[in-house]
């Protein structure tokens, strides 16, 4: 995502938040479901462009792919060597996938996890916040919608681990994901090898749940 230049990030930016799109002065509303999927390599940044805060902040999740195993591996060398590739089935149709979108939504969360969330937000934010590790190596907190972010993923994994209401577990879990890509680390931290999970962790055993 990053190889797209500034036009180009722009008018994602407008289907990632208005969920439409402009051309020659007409704007056209996107279909649902609609979603970004895209990827970054954090190692070769030769010709590549810096990503607007604003369009960082859209993506819900930032999840680091880490190599595969042997075992997938090997299936995957293999079944992408082959004469002829295996036809992808559908998971879903799209009825039921709204339906599910919907669903997520309709999990249940605590007044007292909403607070533990939004805590956990405000708390990354170097000016305000009292966990030492953030005041020394957090240049730029995470704003509110990484708060609707923090709930609205931890509701997704209680429903796909089929349960009904959120837990502490799930919003611990999608901490990282949800957070990795809002919260700014600075030079200090740069310099430190401190990494964006070691400041989450901190921030984990500093704010409690009502």
């Amino acid at each position: 995502i990053n190889r797209a230049p500034p036009k180009t990030q722009s008018a994602l930016l407008e289907a990632m938040q208005e969920r439409s799109v402009t051309f020659a002065g007409q704007t056209h509303k996107l279909p649902r479901p609609f979603f970004v999927l895209a990827t970054q390599n954090p190692i070769e940044q030769s010709g590549t462009y810096p990503l607007p805060e604003a369009q960082l902040d859209r993506f819900l999740l930032r999840i680091d792919v880490v190599y595969p195993t042997e075992d997938e591996e090997v299936m995957m060398v293999a079944a992408t060597t082959r004469s002829s590739l295996q036809d992808a089935e559908a998971a879903m149709d799209l009825a039921t996938l709204l339906r599910l979108q919907q669903l997520v939504r309709d999990i249940e969360i605590g007044d007292h996890l909403v607070r533990y969330a939004t805590r956990l937000v405000r708390a990354t934010r170097p000016q305000e916040t009292t966990v030492a590790a953030v005041k020394k190596h957090v240049g730029w907190g995470a704003g509110p919608r990484a708060g609707q972010a923090l709930v609205l993923a931890s509701k997704a994994r209680a429903l796909m681990q089929g349960r009904l209401a959120v837990t502490r577990d799930d919003i611990g879990a999608m901490l990282l994901p949800v957070l990795a890509h809002r919260v700014v680390r600075n030079f200090e931290a740069e310099a430190d090898g401190v990494a964006m999970a070691d400041i989450l962790q901190a921030l984990q055993r500093e704010i409690k749940v009502d």
